[in-house]
């Protein structure tokens, strides 16, 4: 063996070393004649469970049911070669168990007289950053103190179903009751912990048409989706029974509200708040005779 065939040999084996070692998934695929994968590296199995690299080369099409559904229009683009191949593609699969595994993929393609025959790529596992992506936008959305939604969330919906989305909307604020003298003779503690009850009461109510969100210290907003007059009117009134039977040893949790609906969310959504808050304001000063 000559000096240059060694070294040839020497770095081909280094290079394949490195490459069935790699926490990475790499591939090699032919696209035609037919879909064939050539080469995977044993990182799938990691991802996907021992047999995962096996079932991937004997069936690669049952492999692929396990792409999220949500991402099947963009990797059959990546396939027809209708991409954009300088973009990282971030896709997600489901794993043995179904849990979600995301990834990160640099596609390369390979042509032949202009025509697609082949991919080749790597996949690298960025679940840790997609779950911090998760944790922020979790943080954003809702209230650190009650888990309800938060005011930007709230914000966010108003802004939207205003500009955007236009539906049957209704808006529901309530303000707990006497919350000061609560927290003049029981402390601010006290205060919290019944503005976290106030919050698991409201939230018992919630679904996708129903979103509560804390929008300052015991005030609370709640978007109504979709829903008829009367369905808002027998929420309130479901929602005040919940409050009323509220068992508290130290003081009753009492809370009023106000609310406003309008068929059409689309440039209403300021007024529908403003028209809730009199009226939350007035059921509030109502009961002060």
């Amino acid at each position: 063996m000559d000096k240059e065939t060694a070294e040839h040999h020497f770095e081909t084996s280094k290079f394949k070393e490195v490459v069935m070692q790699s926490k990475d998934i790499i591939y090699y695929c032919l696209v035609k004649p037919k879909p064939q994968v050539l080469f995977v590296n044993a990182a799938l199995e990691q991802y996907f469970g021992p047999g995962s690299v096996k079932q991937c080369y004997e069936q690669p099409e049952y492999f692929y049911r396990r792409l999220h559904p949500d991402f099947r229009d963009i990797i059959q683009k990546k396939w027809s070669g209708d991409f954009d191949y300088d973009k990282p593609i971030i896709q997600c699969w489901l794993d043995e168990n179904g849990r979600e595994r995301w990834f990160e993929e640099l596609a390369t393609p390979v042509y032949e007289n202009g025509e697609l025959i082949a991919m080749h790529g790597i996949l690298r596992n960025i679940d840790e950053w997609i779950q911090l992506q998760k944790d922020l936008e979790y943080r954003i959305s809702h209230d650190a103190l009650t888990g309800a939604f938060s005011r930007n969330f709230f914000e966010r919906m108003m802004k939207r179903y205003d500009d955007e989305v236009d539906v049957p909307m209704a808006i529901i604020l309530c303000d707990l009751d006497e919350l000061k003298t609560v927290n003049d003779h029981f402390g601010h503690r006290e205060g919290d912990r019944l503005i976290k009850e106030a919050a698991k009461i409201l939230m018992n109510f919630q679904s996708e048409k129903v979103l509560v969100s804390r929008i300052g210290g015991d005030e609370f907003a709640i978007l109504v989706i979709e829903m008829e007059l009367s369905e808002v009117k027998k929420l309130v009134e479901k929602m005040d029974e919940a409050i009323n039977g509220y068992n508290n040893r130290d003081w009753p949790m009492k809370m009023s509200y106000g609310y406003a609906f309008s068929r059409s969310s689309k440039g209403n959504m300021e007024r529908l708040f403003e028209e809730a808050d009199r009226n939350m304001y007035d059921n509030k000063f109502g009961k002060k005779g």
